[in-house]
């Protein structure tokens, strides 16, 4: 059936022990598929991001958290979210794990849609006849000044552009993107961030009215991650010089020079800049992220 793998839902469940990891490990079939743990569930002690063996991938949610906070509510400063845009070492790196273990993602079936993140600031689930109490009420989202679908083309533009933004963020980060379907044409629920109860047009995908120009947007963003490797590098960056070049990676302050540990820590400082090192059969790579305007520029 060309099956590449498995998610795992609520994977935590199956793993109160190590004897499920183990029996994949030796599992001669299992050994050669994608393997993706959703690593929580619902028991107190259920959230195990970061605590599966080599050979799984894990949703990390961090990476939405921190990508959504920094863009949009500024929750977060700029250290968090480097960490992010690097893998999430500080998560994945051990027992021999690559960045490929985070499975990096902005929204999935749980939560807002991409569109629903910049236009509502509350989740509107009162469809789902709970007296919207259902659903997080914590999904770092900004209506960019208007609840709800806008005529103002300031808010318009502002909501486009962080759009952009934040696929951005995704499609360069190290580790694996993971896009929902919907985003790509500006599917909306309307508010409703847990329509798992509705089969109609909420939750259906409209393609009647997709965004055509955020669809040819992503295409370009999957050209561009296909076309740079060290976007999607099999080992962590280490901001080390290499024997024979120049350091996998430098981290630039706005003002012209490599940041240093105190920038980290800024909630001022909405500026910086990364610069990969090129490897072969690519061009050099500078990323820029601001979040002052709420924009992101990326070129060779």
């Amino acid at each position: 059936m060309h099956v590449d793998g498995f998610r795992f839902d609520l994977a935590a469940a199956l793993t109160r022990d190590s004897a499920f990891l183990h029996a994949k490990r030796q599992h001669p079939l299992l050994q050669r598929v994608k393997l993706i743990a959703e690593p929580w569930d619902i028991d107190p002690d259920g959230y195990h991001l970061g605590h599966y063996l080599p050979g799984w991938s894990e949703r990390n949610d961090r990476f939405r958290d921190d990508v959504l906070a920094f863009w949009l509510t500024h929750e977060t400063n700029v250290g968090q979210l480097a960490q992010r845009l690097a893998g999430s070492s500080e998560i994945f790196r051990f027992a021999g794990r690559a960045p490929q273990a985070g499975i990096n993602f902005i929204t999935e079936h749980d939560g807002f849609t991409l569109r629903d993140l910049v236009i509502y600031q509350h989740k509107h689930n009162e469809a789902n006849g709970e007296g919207n109490r259902d659903g997080h009420g914590h999904n770092f989202s900004w209506n960019c000044g208007e609840e709800g679908d806008s005529a103002d083309p300031q808010i318009l533009e502002r909501c486009r552009r962080l759009q952009r933004a934040l696929l951005s963020t995704l499609l360069i980060a190290q580790g694996v993107p993971m896009l929902q379907s919907g985003n790509e044409i500006g599917r909306t629920q309307d508010g409703n961030n847990n329509a798992y109860c509705q089969d109609n047009a909420l939750s259906w995908l409209d393609w009647q009215h997709a965004d055509g120009e955020l669809t040819a947007f992503i295409a370009g963003l999957v050209d561009f991650r296909r076309y740079f490797p060290q976007l999607r590098r099999r080992g962590w960056l280490t901001g080390e010089p290499s024997t024979d070049g120049p350091a996998d990676v430098v981290w630039w302050h706005p003002a012209g020079r490599p940041m240093c540990p105190a920038d980290w820590q800024s909630r001022k400082l909405g500026t910086f800049a990364l610069q990969l090192a090129p490897l072969p059969l690519s061009g050099a790579g500078f990323i820029e992220c601001r979040k002052g305007s709420r924009s992101a520029r990326f070129g060779p």
